[in-house]
């Protein structure tokens, strides 16, 4: 296993549409949704120690909120790899400040993997394979690799690679130029995208050489390189706020995916309990207490052993039981959590359950 690689675990977001059981003082990264006793943040940290040789290069970082809890989850995380935003900036600011420390610290041509702290993943060593590949890669060209997911099904929630020419192969692995990246399409558009062949799934999780990525950043982003640069984190809640992908991985020529098989699923809301631990001998996912008539295709959350709950005659609902909260909604219609969450800030009686 090559030892070059810096992962830094992106932990700053909110992790909203898994309220109530995701709050402002425990996000979703900090929660345990597969019945382990780890946390997707805890996970995350585990399967790259490996890459990273041990807790020396792996890097965190995560928001002024909740960076106390990230110390308490990693207690093994060096201080000095912790890096704290005065204010959330989206993830081209964390992608370009954190690049910066790694450069300013081991040089331009340090490998630098970015990695969300909430996904899943199913085969750990395929896993450890496809980032040996990445750094390979991200050692031998200029270049920004993006790991691409074979898609299983026609996603709407994802955004979508689309791969050009194919350039070499990496540990037996394709790599391609990407020709473009796509937003989230609708139901007929990736069914477009499958029957291509030529379409990944966006994961979200990049390795590049530190002086490579600050390089185009200078080229592509200039608002939000040169300011951090010139002036440090005391200018962070001034920077504009964008996607990694808009700022930057939309406009490079540099950009390379690989295609990669290993189980994968980031988690965006309560339905993704139900592709990570739908057993067939079972009509619901359960993680409670849950005496059901007539009731299947549901998932049901309490984080009380001690609650019960019971349904009758019901259909595809997520029901989620949470300190003084408790959600039911339609499965279809999970996404509009945050709207919900967003009434509950503009009423004072509900601001203790955010």
């Amino acid at each position: 296993m090559n030892n070059l690689l810096f992962p830094i675990i992106l932990a700053g977001g909110k992790g909203e549409r898994f309220w109530p059981l995701s709050r402002q003082d425990r996000p979703k990264q900090f929660l345990s949704l597969d019945g382990s006793s780890k946390s997707l943040l805890q996970a995350t940290a585990d399967r790259l120690l490996t890459l990273a040789g041990g807790w020396n290069n792996l890097w965190v970082i995560t928001s002024s909120a909740i960076a106390g809890g990230v110390r308490e989850q990693l207690p093994e995380l060096p201080e000095q790899n912790l890096l704290v935003e005065p204010e959330g900036r989206d993830t081209a600011a964390a992608v370009a400040w954190t690049s910066l420390e790694i450069y300013q610290r081991y040089g331009e041509e340090a490998v630098i993997g970015f990695f969300p702290s909430d996904h899943w993943i199913a085969d750990q060593e395929a896993f450890a394979r496809t980032l040996d590949a990445a750094t390979q890669l991200a050692i031998s060209k200029a270049a920004i690799v993006t790991l691409g997911i074979k898609p299983t099904f026609p996603a709407t929630g994802y955004g979508y690679i689309e791969q050009g020419e194919k350039v070499d192969n990496w540990d037996e692995m394709p790599a391609y130029h990407v020709n473009r990246f796509t937003e989230k399409p609708d139901q007929e558009t990736a069914a477009a995208f499958l029957a291509t062949g030529q379409f990944s799934w966006n994961s979200g999780m990049f390795v590049f050489r530190a002086g490579v990525v600050l390089s185009e950043l200078r080229t592509h982003a200039p608002e939000i390189i040169t300011p951090l640069e010139k002036q440090g984190t005391v200018i962070y809640p001034q920077l504009p706020k964008k996607s990694i992908d808009y700022a930057l991985m939309e406009k490079t020529s540099l950009a390379y995916v690989l295609p990669v098989e290993f189980g994968w699923d980031d988690l965006g809301d309560w339905n993704a309990l139900e592709r990570l631990l739908k057993q067939e001998q079972n009509p619901n996912v359960e993680l409670a207490t849950h005496v059901g008539l007539d009731t299947k295709g549901c998932i049901v959350y309490t984080s009380n052993p001690e609650d019960v709950v019971v349904t009758i005659g019901l259909e595809d609902v997520v029901i989620v039981r949470d300190r003084h909260a408790t959600l039911i909604v339609k499965k279809e219609r999970t996404q509009e959590i945050k709207q919900v969450l967003k009434i509950l800030k503009d009423d004072a009686r509900f601001t203790n359950l955010l």
